[in-house]
């Protein structure tokens, strides 16, 4: 009898993704779908989405499966992003625009021929999405990020910000955000359901991931900026004004209105129980104080 032992499989981490907080990357994708729900229900924008919703949005690397999908490029300076959005979602769009009908999951998206207008349509759709995902970016970034200005005035722009621009496909690997929609006023008994891509180049991304680091580096970073720690570590002293040893036998036999004789001579200063200085005694504005301290030998 032959006896097989199997291996297990262990994750293989990546490099480069090392150090980086790519397990927040659920919350990003949790702010930019409520981002992207409440654009789509704008008066401006329902002309175009109408009763579509946004059902999922998630992070993940591109594995060259998406070669197959036309690409839209965007350009700015805070970044690159590339958009792609499944035909039969974008044929919806453009019929509920002109008024044609309602959405059909079962309509055959190939025995429609790709027009003019169509493509014009999926640039202006990849203008205003791209736009709202760039002001999320921006949202996230702490203000005195460098970054965040230039995204900023992006957002202020709207989807100005970004301009049309020619690129071939997004590389294998990078990273992805699919968002999937749905339209539930279909002509068809199942909803439509379909999605639409965002590929973000390096910069974009860096940007995403630098507004997700946990706050307690931003305070480490901040605390960095402060003074020194002896400028800000407090600790109590003691002075010690005098002291004198007396016998057991002297100190019961003390009544009331006994003087002890005592020599007043430089303080101590003490943390702990521990002798750190000495100091001279002296008068001011009716207070005693503590001046002149010298380190005890």
């Amino acid at each position: 009898m032959t006896i097989t032992q199997q291996t297990a499989q262990h994750q293989v981490l990546d490099p480069c993704l090392l150090g980086r907080p790519v397990h927040r990357l659920p919350a990003f994708a949790a702010q930019l779908k409520e981002d992207l729900a409440q654009a789509m229900r704008l008066n401006v924008n329902r002309r175009y989405w109408g009763s579509f919703q946004v059902d999922s949005v998630a992070f993940a690397r591109l594995d060259g499966e998406e070669i197959a999908l036309r690409w839209a490029n965007f350009s700015a300076p805070a970044g690159q992003i590339a958009f792609s959005l499944e035909r039969k979602v974008l044929l919806a769009v453009l019929n509920y625009r002109y008024g044609r009908a309602k959405s059909n999951a079962a309509a055959d998206e190939t025995a429609v021929k790709v027009t003019a207008t169509e493509e014009r349509l999926a640039v202006v759709l990849g203008l205003q999405l791209a736009g709202t995902l760039a002001a999320r970016i921006e949202s996230n970034l702490p203000a005195s990020n460098p970054a965040a200005a230039g995204a900023a005035e992006q957002a202020e722009a709207g989807d100005q910000g970004f301009k049309p621009v020619g690129g071939g496909l997004p590389s294998k690997g990078g990273w992805v955000i699919a968002v999937t929609v749905s339209d539930p006023d279909s002509a068809s008994p199942e909803p439509l359901t379909g999605r639409f891509l965002f590929a973000l180049d390096k910069n974009l991304m860096a940007s995403v991931l630098r507004g997700l680091q946990p706050e307690r580096d931003t305070a480490r970073r901040a605390a960095r900026n402060q003074a020194p720690l002896g400028a800000r570590l407090q600790v109590g002293l003691q002075g010690r004004l005098v002291s004198k040893e007396m016998e057991l036998g002297n100190l019961f036999d003390l009544r009331i209105g006994d003087v002890i004789p005592i020599s007043m001579h430089r303080a101590e200063v003490l943390l702990d129980d521990s002798r750190l200085f000495t100091a001279a005694v002296s008068e001011h504005k009716g207070k005693l104080c503590l001046t002149s301290f010298e380190d005890v030998d």
